[in-house]
């Protein structure tokens, strides 16, 4: 085990199991699925392989079981760029998600599986966390790992950037992901707080409520040790809507941005290249010495670099295969002149 890459996420690698429906069913209802297939996925690991395709060093801290979907996960990760050393093997059934995607890419998503739920992290592995330069938790993590890890990150001598992305519904985390109160206390120390409409609406009671909720904690935190390095607009939320685009809320300041128009195949991790496109542009270091890495940009750049990331990404099936590299983002923001 080597020292940790600049950008390290605490999230799940998952096969995903995906069903081509003919609709996604209400309640009492039924679909048939035309095709069957697998696929691999997982927040921590979406992240981590969008952020590799764009040219970044991370790294993913995680667990799978001893079992044929741990295995075909950490294969698939030696067979990228993301360093996969802090993936530990428990002897559990691997976390796995059950995919329902309807004709139009839109899609349900069911989760089963101990493997990622039982992740603790060694002292090691706290280590590493406090010696990054980003670090990445989505509101899926454990409990005791999102807790843990925070407490790595504002103990470090020169702390990382911490980025959190709320995942989910309270209903859906509570028992195997982050919990109520954890939630609260990221959404006042993150650098990049991110939430999609339904985990905002479950947490905050609805769109409105939470742009005033997150612009009240911008306001009265201010930017700490790590926001101020970042530059001016810190710290820095984004509530997303799906094609109806996006919020930012950068110190207690609101803008409403468009999201990008693009036929639609699956909108599969579409969330999670967005957060890669975030990171990518408004927390990674530029890099030193021939690295081509770009600067940090400002909000607008940022959130365009990254709604173009996840554009992409929905025209391809699957969590990851459609994640783009940082030559067909920029080629794609240069056909619509942006």
């Amino acid at each position: 085990m080597t020292g940790p890459p600049p950008i390290l996420a605490v999230g799940a690698a998952v096969i995903d199991e995906w069903y081509a429906v003919s609709n996604l069913p209400e309640p009492d209802g039924g679909a048939f699925a035309s095709e069957v297939t697998t696929a691999f996925g997982g927040v921590g690991a979406n992240v981590c392989v969008a952020l590799d395709r764009l040219g970044r060093d991370a790294g993913l801290v995680s667990r799978v079981g001893d079992d044929e979907y741990g295995r075909r996960a950490r294969e698939y990760l030696a067979d990228t760029g993301v360093d996969a050393s802090r993936v530990a093997v428990g002897d559990d059934p691997s976390t796995r998600s059950v995919i329902l995607s309807d004709p139009e890419g839109e899609r349900a998503i069911v989760t089963a599986g101990e493997s990622f739920r039982r992740l603790r992290l060694s002292e090691a592995d706290r280590e590493a966390l406090a010696a990054a330069e980003t670090v990445f938790l989505t509101g899926y993590t454990p409990d005791a790992v999102s807790r843990a890890a925070l407490d790595a990150v504002e103990s470090a001598a020169d702390p990382p950037a911490l980025a959190f992305d709320l995942s989910g519904s309270v209903e859906e985390l509570v028992g195997r992901g982050t919990e109520p109160e954890t939630v609260h206390r990221l959404l006042h120390a993150a650098d990049l707080f991110v939430a999609d409409a339904v985990a905002a609406a479950a947490y905050f009671g609805g769109p409105d409520a939470a742009v005033e909720r997150v612009a009240a904690a911008q306001r009265g935190r201010g930017a700490g040790r790590r926001s101020a390095s970042l530059g001016d607009g810190w710290p820095r939320a984004v509530l997303t809507h799906g094609a109806d685009g996006m919020t930012v809320v950068a110190d207690g300041e609101v803008t409403a941005f468009d999201a990008f128009e693009v036929d639609v195949v699956d909108a599969t991790g579409a969330g999670d290249s967005f957060v890669a496109g975030l990171i990518d542009r408004w927390l990674a270091e530029s890099g030193g010495g021939g690295d081509a890495r770009p600067e940090r940009t400002g909000i607008a750049g940022g959130v365009r670099f990254a709604a173009a990331v996840a554009a992409i990404n929905c025209t391809s099936r699957f969590a990851q295969p459609g994640l783009p590299s940082r030559d067909e983002v920029e080629a794609f923001l240069a056909a619509r002149r942006i």
